[in-house]
């Protein structure tokens, strides 16, 4: 994509943000109930939550530190709780591209979002995954339909809630602000699109 001189003009004079003091100049700094709200065990309350969560997104980055962010819905709380330092979840057959996954075996640090419908705070959980393939594990999960007969364990290192404001204003739960299904992106012309951009025309 081709960048008009008004952009280029605009990046080349552009004063960019270098130091964490620079930076506070701008947020402020935090406080201590903001920081103290950090968790590194799962307690009763973060079990509740996700017990009744059927969606979080996925964060994780390769070696080279390349990031990716796949969401993740399934059951009502198909995240289980193994103990106060670990949870589960299962891997369903998808589109083999497989990118959390390969992600994982070069970088194990992983990020989550987690949401429960018509709710505003979500729930953030940052820690370490690894994939397991031990099919007694996995049969004790009882979850329903087919998985690929693997699962990714989390050990966490940091729960806290976050503040309702993204979902509030961006209206997530208000139907009535929703854009009307009749403009909606074509997901079909936009697939087919970017394959022709790679050279295979369908």
């Amino acid at each position: 994509m081709n960048k008009s001189n008004d952009t280029a003009n605009i990046e080349q004079s552009t004063t960019y943000i270098t130091s964490i003091e620079e930076l506070r100049a701008f947020t402020g700094v935090p406080h201590e109930h903001i920081i103290k709200k950090t968790v590194a065990s799962i307690d009763p309350h973060i079990a509740y939550y996700l017990s009744l969560s059927s969606l979080f997104f996925l964060s994780t980055s390769d070696q080279e530190g390349k990031c990716d962010v796949s969401p993740r819905g399934d059951e009502q709380g198909f995240v289980k709780v193994l103990d106060d330092q670990r949870i589960i979840f299962p891997e369903r057959h998808g589109n083999r591209r497989a990118d959390s996954l390969l992600n994982i075996l070069g970088n194990p640090k992983v990020g989550m979002i987690f949401l429960i419908p018509g709710m505003n705070e979500v729930l953030r959980v940052n820690g370490h995954a690894r994939i397991t393939k031990d099919s007694t594990l996995l049969e004790q999960m009882n979850w329903t339909g087919k998985t690929m007969g693997l699962g990714i364990i989390v050990e966490v290192e940091e729960c806290f809630i976050h503040c309702p404001r993204a979902l509030k204003t961006g209206n997530a739960w208000e139907p009535e602000e929703w854009v009307d299904a009749t403009q909606h992106p074509s997901t079909k012309d936009m697939f087919i699109a970017h394959l022709k951009m790679n050279g295979i025309v369908l």
